[in-house]
């Protein structure tokens, strides 16, 4: 438990947990397709220029192009084109503790598709932390019956969807094929395919490219593209290969309590009892799973 694993830990889980209410600042003057596509536009350029002081070859044949983009397609279009949208209905808390149940849908794909055991322990702390979301959207619409509570199912149902589509970016990087690219080769060629395929349906469904003058706009956009892909993707990458991807998704526990404290601090969300109980029911919940596939995992 060196400097090389802990810091690298710490700068994951701040970069990430800051990710959430950055975005929030995006939604405004810019659709969000086009914030989306600058986002990764920015991120691919940064990649490059990483992949080629790393001495890492960009070039790929036919085949892991077309897998890059299909990657590129579900991870950096329809994952993040829904979870800016889903932000503008919900806190960016919120989103980020639904999202950190990614791990569900990832495990339950992988015994799907690759035989993976799934342990009852994994399912108990599973239903945990669904129960526990489920009472964190029910205080959202109780507190929003006299507004628009239209607005929490929607924005619950794009969070959703954009998870699925995370989760099958996620599997398919356990594909054969995904293992015989560099990482950073196939960060670069799926986030520039993804961010042509953002500019498209940007351009289609809204018209030529606006841009938002104002500086925080700009400041948030290289945050995102370099701090939150560029910098903690390749960080990511090597936790994992160090101490594996069970260890490693504990990430995904401290990001939403550090994201649920930045929401509370920016966005005013309103604490109650039965927010409190949902998000200690979902946290609970995700280290009961986690620590069931580290279990596995190992024996």
């Amino acid at each position: 438990m060196t400097g090389g694993i802990i810091l690298p830990f710490l700068i994951v889980t701040l970069i990430w947990s800051s990710t959430w209410i950055v975005i929030r600042d995006q939604l405004g003057v810019v659709p969000p397709s086009w914030s989306v596509c600058y986002r990764f536009a920015v991120a691919a350029l940064g990649m490059a220029v990483l992949a080629k002081m790393s001495g890492v070859a960009l070039r790929l044949g036919r085949r892991e192009i077309l897998f890059c983009g299909v990657l590129g397609l579900c991870q950096f279009v329809l994952n993040f084109n829904l979870l800016y949208r889903a932000e503008a209905h919900l806190t960016s808390g919120l989103c980020a503790l639904v999202y950190a149940l990614l791990l569900i849908p990832n495990s339950l794909a992988s015994r799907l598709l690759f035989g993976e055991k799934v342990s009852g322990g994994f399912l108990v702390g599973s239903a945990v932390a669904v129960a526990g979301i489920g009472l964190l959207f029910l205080n959202e619409y109780r507190a929003s019956v006299t507004a628009a509570p239209g607005e929490v199912l929607l924005g619950m149902g794009l969070c959703v969807l954009a998870v699925l589509f995370a989760s099958a970016a996620n599997v398919m990087q356990v594909a054969p094929i995904a293992r015989r690219i560099p990482t950073a080769s196939l960060l670069v060629w799926s986030m520039a395919i993804g961010a042509g395929a953002d500019a498209a349906y940007a351009w289609i469904t809204t018209g030529p490219p606006p841009f938002d003058p104002r500086p925080g706009y700009g400041l948030g956009i290289l945050y995102l593209a370099i701090a939150g892909s560029v910098v903690t993707f390749p960080l990511y990458f090597r936790l994992i290969q160090q101490i594996g991807a069970g260890p490693a998704a504990y990430t995904s526990v401290l990001i939403p309590i550090l994201a649920m404290a930045l929401s509370t601090a920016f966005e005013q969300y309103r604490w109650t009892p039965l927010a409190a109980s949902g998000v200690a029911l979902a946290l609970g919940g995700m280290v009961i799973a986690l620590h069931a596939r580290l279990r596995q995992a190992r024996g």
